[in-house]
């Protein structure tokens, strides 16, 4: 008789074993119908799973973010069934969930076309309209292996002979079709309502460039039909904003081949650059962190004792020179620990907050390279906090502030955290993890902050919170990190003097709230459009004039403006003021200050806004006046 535990505390009480689907139906039919998995004890499972004994159960609708992954996965199941339907000679591989859809992977020796997704993408709507029902069956590893070959499916076949000889697998079917799956699934395809493919790739079978390549085919699946609309809408208002091309446009930067994934910056895109650097450097001042610069090239064995080298040698830059293998650094913190460890630091000093501008490397593969967002050669605003084990909440909760006061001013207010807990390949002890994983915890607590948990996806040396933040079109980047570290401080002997004279290693606390500048710059571009607001825009102000009579006058409004500190240009091109001024609005520039006679014999200024309204006349102060008003609140 199972006793069963509501997400609302209530109970109910079942004379024999029940499945998870007449759990629903007992709560309310309307639940039964939208039922499309459930958690039983936390584990997700199919609506057919039958309970046994006391537990605790959550019914997962579309609703929840559980049930929009089990709907893709059911959804990259039925492309790979109308793949099979239309394409009956090609293989099937592996098909898993992604952020926002689906893909599959097909062995096929003719090659998928534009106007083949149009054909299975109507086939999926119609085997999702047939209704299948979805079962869950399970066989011995050896007889699953038996099942496929037979099938000719001898992808599948190599996957399931590398699970262990005495473990079973699950298989699912819809229909004529059984694929290879742990689940869950859907209970039935008319579930599937909202579904969009959306391109063609290659890939390497099991991800290894020595094996056959693969024809993967991308997809999206949502809960109904106005979801996909609004993620297509999306997608359309992302391309406008690509970075890559806006950089172009608005003349910031360029990429060429003869340095893969290292950004030219030109003037503009430099000013912007150095506006979020100065920015920064102005918050590092008032936090109290010490600026350094540490070398780009380090000897080998400093990165094999820091565990870099190990866990990281394939992503480095190497050189050889004298018999000595060196790495251009891929990050800074085995640098800092040389600057804390030169003197003897006591334990009145900590924290010590060491900063830097870190330029680092990173020799990522040139196939997942994306402009500013996944380059080579990049700048990370890396800071590292040295102090007690006692200071250590204290120090954690200084630094979640810091880093919503910066996402603050740059225009990002909802920000999304999760934790980050200790991976399978780890150093340190259970305990040293323990502890870490515990202060984080605690310190989120202290705030009141919601947070999500990524069991397993901590840093090798230690665990990390991660902020990641919604920009203006609902999209989520990922930036910032607080990671704790009780490891790498021990093992490149950096110590302190404690209270009773010993010497102790101190607890090192890895910073980066913007994470690459690079790529935050990338993110800005695209959350504003390139429409900067006033303090961060590389020019505020562009002087135009009606005739070359205006031109000494608007020479004198530029010099006095930049005197000031403002960053203001004049147009003094021999053009009608029209074009001009449309020039200037596609660059994107706050704010037009133009110079007729009128405005040259008045002493003042017409300013024009970004988006074409008039603002009226006004003397040089006062449009200063503006533009401090403008920018104070960032």
């Amino acid at each position: 008789m199972p006793i069963i535990t509501l997400p609302d505390g209530s109970q109910r009480e079942f004379e024999q074993a029940i499945s998870v689907v007449e759990i629903a139906k007992s709560i309310g039919t309307g639940l039964a119908k939208v039922a499309l998995a459930a958690k039983v004890n936390g584990r997700l499972v199919d609506t057919s799973y039958v309970v046994t004994q006391d537990c605790d159960v959550a019914i997962i609708s579309d609703k929840e973010p559980e049930g929009l992954d089990v709907i893709r996965h059911s959804s990259a199941h039925l492309l790979a069934q109308a793949v099979k339907s239309l394409f009956p000679k090609a293989q099937v591989t592996i098909g898993p969930v992604i952020e926002n859809g689906f893909y599959y992977d097909f062995a096929y020796e003719e090659r998928f076309t534009p106007d083949d997704l149009i054909k299975i993408e109507a086939k999926m709507t119609e085997l999702a309209q047939q209704n299948f029902t979805i079962t869950r069956s399970v066989k011995s590893r050896d007889e699953a292996v038996q099942f496929f070959t037979a099938l000719g499916e001898t992808y599948k076949a190599e996957l399931i002979e590398s699970i262990p000889a005495n473990e079973e697998v699950s298989l699912y079917q819809q229909g004529d079709f059984v694929d290879l799956c742990r689940g869950p699934h859907v209970p039935s395809t008319d579930k599937l309502k909202a579904f969009k493919l959306m391109k063609l790739a290659g890939a390497y079978w099991r991800g290894d460039s020595n094996n056959e390549m693969l024809q993967r085919i991308y997809g999206t699946a949502w809960a109904n039909k106005k979801d996909l609309q609004a993620y297509l809408n999306r997608l359309v208002e992302a391309e406008k904003r690509d970075h890559r091309k806006l950089g172009k446009k608005l003349d910031l930067f360029h990429f060429q081949e003869e340095a893969p994934g290292m950004v030219f910056w030109h003037s503009k895109g430099w000013q912007l650059y150095r506006t979020v650097e100065a920015y920064m450097r102005q918050r590092l001042d008032e936090y109290g962190y010490q600026e350094v610069n540490a070398p780009l090239v380090l000897d080998r064995s400093l990165w094999e004792k820091s565990g870099h080298w190990d866990k990281f040698s394939a992503d480095m830059f190497t050189t050889h020179s004298e018999n000595h293998d060196y790495a251009i650094k891929p990050m800074n913190c085995p640098g800092h620990i040389q600057i804390f460890k030169q003197g003897i630091t006591s334990h009145h000093q900590l924290p010590v907050l060491i900063a830097e501008f870190g330029l680092v490397h990173r020799n990522e593969a040139s196939g997942t390279l994306h402009g500013l967002m996944r380059a080579r050669r990049f700048v990370q605003d890396d800071a590292h906090v040295f102090c007690t084990e006692d200071q250590l909440l204290g120090e954690v909760d200084k630094l979640i502030d810091f880093t919503f006061k910066v996402y603050k001013d740059f225009g990002f207010e909802q920000i999304k955290i999760k934790l980050s807990t200790r991976p399978e390949k780890r150093v340190g002890s259970d305990e040293v993890w323990d502890k870490s994983e515990a202060a984080l915890a605690q310190a989120l607590a202290n705030k009141n902050l919601p947070w999500d948990l990524q069991a397993g996806e901590g840093a090798f040396y230690g665990p990390k919170i991660e902020f990641s933040l919604h920009d203006s079109i609902g999209r989520v980047w990922q930036c910032g990190t607080i990671q704790v570290d009780f490891s790498m401080p021990e093992r490149l002997g950096a110590t302190y003097i404690a209270a009773d004279g010993s010497k102790q290693p101190p607890v090192m606390i890895h910073r980066a709230i913007l994470g690459s500048l690079e790529r935050f710059i990338g993110i800005l571009i695209e959350n504003y459009a390139g429409e900067f607001p006033t303090w961060l825009a590389p020019i505020q102000a562009m002087v135009l004039n009606i005739s070359d009579r205006q031109a000494d006058y608007a020479k004198e409004i530029e010099k006095a403006l930049r005197q000031q500190g403002w960053r203001v240009r004049s147009d003094l091109r021999n053009e009608k003021i029209g074009f001009k001024i449309r020039e200037h609005t596609m660059q994107r520039i706050p704010y037009i200050i133009v110079v007729g006679d009128k405005e040259m014999e008045n002493q003042n200024l017409a300013i024009r806004s970004l988006h074409g309204d008039d603002l009226g006349s006004m003397t040089l102060d006062e449009f200063s006046a503006k533009l401090r008003a403008d920018t104070a609140g960032k």
